[in-house]
This record gives structure tokens, sequence and C-alpha cells, in this order.
């Protein structure tokens, strides 16, 4: 079984940082992709920033330039820093992990419980 785990969220003034954290926990053969969303009330849920096994990054505009995204597969974990805040930033932000659960299986999405992130003065 698959469990992915954010934590990092919080309420923080505009301007500030948080750092987002994600864990992929289980059992499992291999993990892909990892990518942070969010969605903020009355929208859809948008993809903020993905990460490759190998380091490649992708970021919609409104956040280059303020966001990091970063991994470490020995820990099977991604960071998502957060600068700059806006309230416009403000959602509740999932974690998503392609994942192989076995040698011969299909890769599939899994998706965290998600971490409210508020900026507010």
């Amino acid at each position: 079984q698959v469990q992915v785990v954010e934590s990092g969220g919080g309420l923080v003034q505009p301007g500030g940082s948080l750092r987002l954290s994600c864990v992929v926990r289980g059992s499992f053969f291999s993990i892909y992709a990892m990518g942070w969303y969010r969605q903020a009330p009355g929208k859809q849920r948008e993809l903020v920033a993905g990460i490759t096994t190998g380091g490649n990054t992708n970021y919609t505009d409104s956040v280059k330039g303020r966001f990091t995204i970063s991994r470490d597969n020995a820990e099977n974990t991604t960071y998502l820093q957060m600068n700059s805040l806006t309230p416009e930033d403000t959602a509740l932000y999932y974690c998503n992990a392609r994942v192989r659960v076995r040698l011969w299986g299909t890769r599939n999405n899994y998706w965290g419980q998600g971490t409210q992130v508020t900026v507010s003065s």
C-alpha cells in the first residue's frame, strides 16, 4: 500500500516563506515523477511544480522565480520551497507521485490529503 503524506503548510504573511514536504511511504518498486498541485476555493486544481527522477523541473508561470521544487530520491521525498508568497498563493496544496508498485506493474498516480497554505496579513 502506498501513502503520500504532505506537511509544512500554515499561515504566513505576504512576502513570507514556507517549505512543504511530501514523503511516499509503503511498499513499492519505484517512484517516477513527483509534483505539487494546488486548489483554491472555487477554482480547479492546477499543477504548481513538477520534478522528474533525474531532477528536471517545470513550474506554472505564476510561481516561476519564487517557488523551487526539489527531491531526495533516497528518502522518497519531494519539497516545495515557496518564497515571496502572496494572497493569491492561498490554496490547499497536494502532492502527487507517480509510482510503480510492482516490477511488472503499471505506473499509477497517488495523491496526498493536502496541506493548507494561507497567505494573509
